[in-house]
C-alpha cells in the first residue's frame, strides 16, 4: 500500500540528527528502556520474528522490545497520525519502496551512524538493495533481507503431463513447450491472477526481463508503456487467450490452484516456500524465476530496519537501545532467514547453515538480478498504477498498450505531484 497521500507534518529535529551517544549500535550501558517495534509480519515469518526479539530480550536485561503487528496497508496508514501524536514505535520495519516517502515526511530518521558502527558497505549487499535505503544521501534504513518471486511448480502435474518433475523449465521456449504439454492433458499450467499478488509481480518481473523498466533512471516518468513493457504484458494476457489460465482469476486464486493440483506453474513470493512445507501431501518445487525476455530479471522487495522520530524529542537512550537490537538482529539474519527471507548480508548467504535452507538458498541466486523499486517519495502509490493497468489488460477491460498508455499518463502526473508534495 503506497502512502503518498498521507500528510503528515515534519516531526522530529530539523537537522535530522539522530539523538544518543553515537556507539551505532555496538552496546547500550544505559538506564533500562522499553521499545516499542511495529512490523507488518503476519504470516509464518512473524513467529520466528517474535522468538527472536524474545530472545534478545533474554539476552539484554536493560533493553525491553515490545512487538506490535499489524497487516501491512494497515500498518503504512497508521504510523505517520501515531507518530505525529506521540503513539507511535520506537523501531520500525519498512518495506525499501516505502522508505523515502516516510523519510521525507520525517516520520523515520538517519541511520548512517548504525551503517558504519557496524562497518557495512556496499560490498557486503547487492548494490540495490545497499542503495535502496537511502534518500537524499542519508541512510534511512538497514537491509534486513530481500523477498524476491520464485517460480512454483506441481511435480504431481507436470507428471500427469510426461514431464520431468524435478526439471522445471527455465526459459521461454522450455515453459511454451511445457504449457502445451499440459494442455494436451486438459491442465491449465498457469493460472496468471490480474491482481499485484501475483500476476502483477509476474507482469513486473518480464517488463525488465524484455528489456524495459516501469520508470525512467530518475523515476521522474513511468516507462511501463515501453514496447519492451506492452510485449511483456502481452505474453502474460497470452496465457488467458490461449487457454492456458482461466480468464479471471482471483485473488490468491492461482496458489490455491497449485496447492489443489489444478495449476501446474505459480509465481509467487519467497514467503509461501514455509506455507507449502505445512502441506507434505504436495508435491511441489521451487526454481528461480525463468528467463521469458533477453535477459534474467525478478520482482523483489527487502526489509529494512528503521528508527522513528519522535515529536517531543528523542530519547537517546531509546534510540541507544533501538541501534542494539538493529545491530543484533542483523547479526542472526541467518535464523530469520528460516522465516522464508534471502538475508541481505553477503556473509550469511555463503554459511554452509544457510545452504541447507534448500528452498530459500535456491531463491537466493535471483539476487543479482533482482529488479528493486527506486527510492523516490510516493513511488507506492506510483507503481499501484502499473498493477492496475495490469489488472486491465489481464481482464480484457482494455487492449493491452492502452491499459499501459493510460496508467502511464496517470502515474506522470503522480510522479509531478509528489515530487511538489515532497519538494525532491
Amino acid at each position: 500500500m503506497g502512502v503518498s497521500a498521507l500528510g503528515l507534518a515534519a516531526c522530529g529535529d530539523d537537522d535530522d540528527k539522530p539523538a544518543g551517544s553515537n556507539t551505532g549500535g555496538k552496546e547500550y550501558t544505559g538506564p533500562k528502556v522499553s521499545l516499542n517495534l511495529w512490523n507488518g509480519f503476519t504470516g509464518g515469518d512473524g513467529d520466528i520474528f517474535k522468538k527472536l526479539v524474545d530472545q534478545f530480550n533474554g539476552e539484554h536485561q536493560n533493553i525491553a522490545i515490545t512487538v506490535a503487528t499489524y497487516r501491512w496497508e494497515d500498518y503504512y496508514a497508521k504510523l505517520p497520525g501515531a507518530v505525529s501524536s506521540g503513539n507511535g514505535p520506537d523501531i520500525a520495519v519498512m518495506h525499501m519502496d516505502q522508505l523515502a516517502t516516510f523519510a521525507a515526511r520525517k516520520v523515520i530518521q538517519p541511520v548512517d551512524d548504525v551503517a558504519k558502527a557496524l562497518e557495512l558497505t556496499e560490498s557486503d549487499f547487492a548494490p540495490t538493495v545497499w542503495k535502496g535505503g537511502m534518500f537524499q544521501d542519508k541512510r534511512y534504513g538497514i537491509p534486513l533481507d530481500m523477498h524476491p518471486v520464485g517460480f512454483y511448480y506441481n511435480k504431481t502435474l507436470l507428471q500427469q503431463a510426461g514431464l520431468d518433475p524435478n526439471k522445471p523449465p527455465t526459459n521461454r521456449s522450455e515453459v511454451e513447450q511445457a504449457l502445451a504439454a499440459l494442455k494436451g492433458k486438459g491442465i491449465q499450467g498457469f493460472w496468471i491472477s490480474p491482481f499485484q499478488f501475483t500476476g502483477g509481480m509476474t507482469g513486473y518481473s518480464l517488463v525488465y526481463q524484455f528489456g524495459g523498466s516501469l520508470y525512467n533512471a530518475d523515476a521522474t516518468k513511468a516507462t511501463f508503456n515501453s514496447p519492451e513493457a506492452v510485449e511483456a504484458v502481452s505474453w502474460c494476457a497470452k496465457l488467458v487467450a490461449d487457454g492456458h489460465s482461466p480468464a479471471n482469476v482471483g485473488q490468491d486464486a492461482d496458489y490455491l490452484a497449485l496447492k489443489s493440483n489444478k495449476n501446474a506453474f505459480n509465481v509467487n513470493g519467497i514467503w509461501q516456500v514455509n506455507d507449502l512445507k505445512k502441506s507434505p501431501e504436495i508435491q511441489w518445487g521451487v526454481a528461480a524465476m525463468p528467463q521469458i525476455g533477453s535477459k534474467k530479471s525478478v520482482w523483489a522487495n527487502s526489509h529494512n530496519f528503521t528508527i522513528v522520530q519522535q515529536p517531543r524529542g528523542a530519547d537517546g537512550n531509546k534510540v541507544d537501545g533501538a541501534k542494539v537490537f538493529i545491530n543484533w538482529l542483523s547479526q542472526h539474519s541467518l535464523d530469520w532467514a528460516a522465516g522464508g527471507q534471502v538475508p541481505a548480508r553477503k556473509s550469511v548467504l555463503t554459511d554452509p547453515k544457510f545452504k541447507d535452507l534448500t528452498e530459500v538458498n535456491t531463491l537466493a541466486a535471483e539476487l543479482p538480478d533482482a529488479a528493486f523499486p527506486p527510492a523516490a517519495p510516493g513511488i507506492g502509490d506510483v507503481t499501484n498504477l502499473f498493477y492496475t493497468a495490469f489488472n486491465e489488460a489481464i481482464l480484457g477491460k482494455k487492449p493491452v498498450k492502452q491499459a499501459l498508455d493510460d496508467g502511464a499518463a496517470k502515474a506522470d502526473k503522480l510522479l509531478e505531484d509528489n515530487r511538489k508534495k515532497y519538494g525532491t
